[in-house]
């Protein structure tokens, strides 16, 4: 069946631009697309290979390929492995290619990037910092070119990207359905057109299609004649360091998305508006600082840096000589936009100052319904990790056995997949005794080694926050928010699922679901009311719902609960008590789990941690919260 054409996609403008982009010069490094499922992401990507030039191969010229990297691809499928065929056919050691020696030159497509696993992520890094693919294993030493534009998709609600794997893209855009009926509807129709007929409707676009491929070569062939100017190349280096970006690849990727743009728009040097659109497209994901940050660039803050990008560029022009007629002074042209710039009313994190502090001055600690204070970014917690060894979800946090983990050993048993080179090596030994002196290598049931694979897990981390009034005192929250943010962000990087279940008043109420997306959790975290009743034995009752409903969905999921409270439990009748036996009751179903200790004050009633032992967890003060002691009390808890 015909795919669907590039130029029928409708609504998605800048996304085409950036693949165009890309196909125009592939030293960009490729695109990521984000945005929620049902925005032909996938479409246009796939719709991508009909306009690449063709390349030339070993002597030999053909189309440009597009390839597909599953998610749950084996390392062998990636990088190549023994030719298993030569192996027993001919008794020969060779090397078969894997997917990123087939991209070669090409685009290499990872749909849902967020989901790869690690060890996978790990391999893209290496290939796409070097260029080639260097491969040392099973007795094989090889290596091939391997320069590809990177192309992911991936919808944020399911969870975010690694950071080193988010910079090795070149441009981030972000989709989402049009809100303008108009275009609704001819989405819609043009779809209905293609399912009824994909090849009529491919003839009807076919020419459009070939007209875009004939502009992206003749682009491709102008790129190298394209002038970037020291002003323009100043204005680029000024919008980097206005945003703060890391390192100096943001700078490398605009200069040639801002190359890429002159050529394709046929103009022979680049122009303010070409580093304005690469700038759109090159610092939308790294100007976050923090995983939590909102992604996206702000159009304000945008317009304001290249305003502060076109003084440094004047600047660093050669001064003209003096008017010998008179006239306007040097610098006269620019006068009354200088004092607005970098004013307050410019800067765009003030904008949000007055939200910081809803309450005000003074901040007391009666239980009025309230939100929550700013978080305290005192804390980093490092690894919390489930001891032993799990079978769960891919992730970065708990040891875990794989079926798509690194091979570690082989094993005499079935394991995961085929351990080739000891298999080999088992039937070696009985070659002679098996009369083989040429040709394939004989082969019988007891030579075969299964690979035992190791890889690290994802965990579920339900975190239950005491929001009663006697946490509300406005310093300690900001403390407690700003804990579970620090351990949020460890979350996050380790690409765990998190819940948040906040008590007060006279219920627990699940504020987050088990997710992926735990920017989500901190949005709710810092909108979370306080004041009233503490109703810790709903909090816990509640946790081991959460947990043990997710058990059945997700059973390798191991889980970590992570109370934090004064433990004065004040809901209902016989409060305290029944804080106890259901904190037991969590304990016997055999979850780990971590009290910190939020109470202050010179009389210390220590009933967090009474809570603690019934457990069977551990128990660290908020104060002395360290990663040390936050992944020891977590190790002694299991």
């Amino acid at each position: 069946m015909a795919g669907f054409p590039f130029s029928a996609v409708v609504g998605q403008d800048q996304l085409r631009l950036a693949l165009i982009l890309c196909a125009v010069h592939p030293g960009i490094g490729g695109v990521l697309v984000r945005g929620e499922k049902g925005t032909a992401k996938s479409t246009v990507v796939r719709a991508l290979t009909a306009l690449l030039p063709a390349v030339d191969d070993a002597g030999v010229t053909r189309p440009a390929r597009l390839v597909e990297l599953p998610v749950g691809a084996t390392e062998d499928r990636v990088i190549g492995s023994i030719d298993l065929e030569k192996v027993l056919r001919d008794g020969e050691r060779a090397f078969q290619p894997g997917l990123l020696a087939a991209a070669h030159q090409g685009v290499l497509y990872v749909d849902e990037v967020n989901l790869l696993h690690d060890h996978l992520v790990d391999v893209l890094l290496d290939a796409a910092a070097m260029g080639r693919v260097h491969v040392e294993r099973d007795g094989i030493s090889h290596s091939h070119a391997a320069k590809f534009v990177l192309v992911g998709t991936m919808n944020p609600e399911e969870g975010e990207l690694r950071p080193q794997l988010l910079d090795r893209f070149g441009l981030a855009v972000d989709v989402s359905a049009s809100r303008d009926v108009d275009v609704r509807m001819e989405v819609v129709r043009r779809r209905l057109d293609y399912e009824r007929d994909p090849q009529a409707f491919a003839r009807r676009y076919a020419p459009a299609d070939q007209e875009l491929a004939a502009e992206i070569l003749s682009a491709r062939n102008k790129l190298d004649g394209v002038e970037l100017s020291n002003r323009e190349l100043r204005r680029i280096a000024s919008l980097c360091a206005s945003f703060d970006v890391d390192g100096m690849r943001a700078d490398l990727v605009l200069a040639r998305t801002a190359t890429a743009h002159a050529a394709w728009r046929g103009g022979s040097e680049v122009t303010e508006e070409d580093v304005r659109v690469a700038a759109e497209l090159t610092l939308p994901h790294r100007r976050r600082r923090d995983p939590f940050d909102e992604p996206g660039l702000d159009q304000q803050q945008l317009d304001d840096a290249m305003d502060r990008a076109d003084d440094d560029a004047r600047a660093g022009e050669p001064e003209p000589p003096e008017n010998p007629e008179g006239g306007e002074p040097e610098g006269g042209e620019s006068d009354g936009g200088e004092p607005d710039d970098g004013g307050p009313d410019d800067d765009g994190p003030d904008d949000d100052g007055p939200q910081d502090d809803p309450d005000g001055p003074g901040g007391g600690v009666r239980s009025t319904d309230r939100p929550s204070a700013p978080p305290r970014s005192a804390f980093k917690a490092k690894l919390l990790e489930v001891p032993g060894v799990g079978e769960g979800a891919p992730g970065r946090r708990s040891r875990s056995t794989s079926s798509r983990g690194r091979v570690v050993r082989s094993t005499t048993d079935r394991g995961h997949g085929l351990h080739l080179t000891s298999t080999v090596f088992a039937a070696a030994e009985s070659q002679i005794a098996r009369g083989r002196t040429v040709g394939r290598l004989r082969l019988a049931p007891a030579d075969l080694r299964g690979a035992i694979r190791e890889g690290r897990e994802g965990n579920l981390i339900v975190f239950v926050v005491d929001a009663s009034g006697s946490m509300a005192a406005r310093d300690r929250l900001s403390a407690v928010t700003g804990a579970v943010v620090s351990l949020l962000r460890d979350a996050y990087q380790r690409r765990d699922k998190v819940a948040v279940i906040t008590v007060r008043g006279r219920e627990a109420e699940l504020v987050l679901p088990p997710t992926s997306s735990v920017d989500i959790a901190v949005r709710r975290l810092q909108s979370m009311r306080t004041g009233g009743k503490s109703p810790l034995a709903e909090g816990f009752l509640r946790a081991r719902e959460v947990i043990l409903r997710e058990r059945l969905r997700d059973p390798q999921r191991r889980a970590l609960m992570v109370a934090l409270t004064d433990g004065r439990a004040t809901g209902g009748k016989d409060a305290l008590h029944r804080a106890r036996v259901a904190a037991h009751l969590l304990a016997d179903a055999s979850v780990a789990s971590i009290v910190v200790d939020c109470e202050t004050g010179l009389v210390r009633l220590g009933l967090a941690a009474e809570l603690a032992r019934e457990l069977r967890g551990g128990c660290v003060r908020l104060a002395e919260l360290s990663a040390q002691q936050v992944a020891g009390v977590v190790r002694a808890a299991a």
